[in-house]
Parts: structure tokens; sequence; C-alpha cells
């Protein structure tokens, strides 16, 4: 699973046993254009309106504006969201429900500062940590877990 967005690592969290969440928050230097972490079928894209409040803060995944991709994958599904932040005011999305992509393929931008978040199941183990630097579509972001083990 390769990076979706050029930033910061700010945050890995457990979100449940089956649910592990890896943040990136772009500031406004870093390259705005957002890409897939995983080939496969997007099932849905969904946009929610939202605050604008500081990207690198852990708010911003639950309360800020969003457009949320699910990406069915061959190894599972995977989850890409990307999350408008106190400057950014603008999520673009070129993909729909049906297409199929490839790794590091341009999904939309985010205007300015701003964070993508992805989230995958058990099958993965991340292979960044919060602090890391991340190249969109090269750096890897997590490795398929062990057959058999548990993330």
């Amino acid at each position: 699973m390769v990076a979706p967005a050029d930033g910061k690592v700010v945050a890995i969290r457990q979100l449940s046993s089956a649910e592990t969440r890896v943040s990136i928050f772009l500031n406004i230097f870093n390259v705005h254009v957002n890409r897939t972490p995983i080939a496969g079928e997007i099932s849905s894209v969904s946009y929610q309106k939202g605050k604008f409040l500081v990207a690198s803060h852990e708010a911003a995944s639950a309360e800020n504006e969003q457009n949320t991709l699910v990406i069915q994958g061959r190894e599972g599904q995977v989850i890409c969201r990307q999350i408008a932040g106190l400057i950014a005011r603008r999520i673009v999305c070129y993909k729909k429900a049906g297409d199929i992509v490839q790794p590091a393929e341009r999904i939309g931008y985010i205007k300015f500062g701003s964070r993508v978040d992805v989230i995958f199941g058990p099958e993965w183990v991340p292979a960044v940590r919060i602090g890391d630097k991340v190249s969109a579509g090269s750096t890897i972001l997590a490795k398929p877990s062990e057959p058999g083990a548990t993330a």
C-alpha cells in the first residue's frame, strides 16, 4: 500500500481490532494531489460537509469537511479520506463508484493545508511511524501482514 499524499504522518491509531488509521498532514508547501493507496474498484464515494479545524489535529478526522473513497482491492477494503483543513476549503475528487484504479493513480486534490486518512484492516501492517515524511505514490504506507497474523 502506498501513501496517497505528500506530507507528514501525524497519527497512527488502532480504531478497533479490525481497523487501523494512518493520518497524513499536508502543509501549504506540500503537493496536494491525492492518489489511490491500492489497486481495486471504488465501491463508493461520499462527501460530508463539516468544520474546517486545523487538519493536523485529531478532531479533523471526524469533524472536518471530507470526501471518502472506499476501495475494494485483492487484499481487502481500504478507505481513503480527503479532509479539508483550516485554510483548505475545497476538495476535488475525479473518481466515482465503479471506477477501477491502480496504486498511485490520481484521485483528486485538496487545496492548501489538509489531511488524508487511510483506514485499513488487519490484513495490513503500518510501515511508517509518526513524524515520517511520505511521498504520494512512492512511500510504502503499509505492508501485507503475515498469513494468520493480526495487526
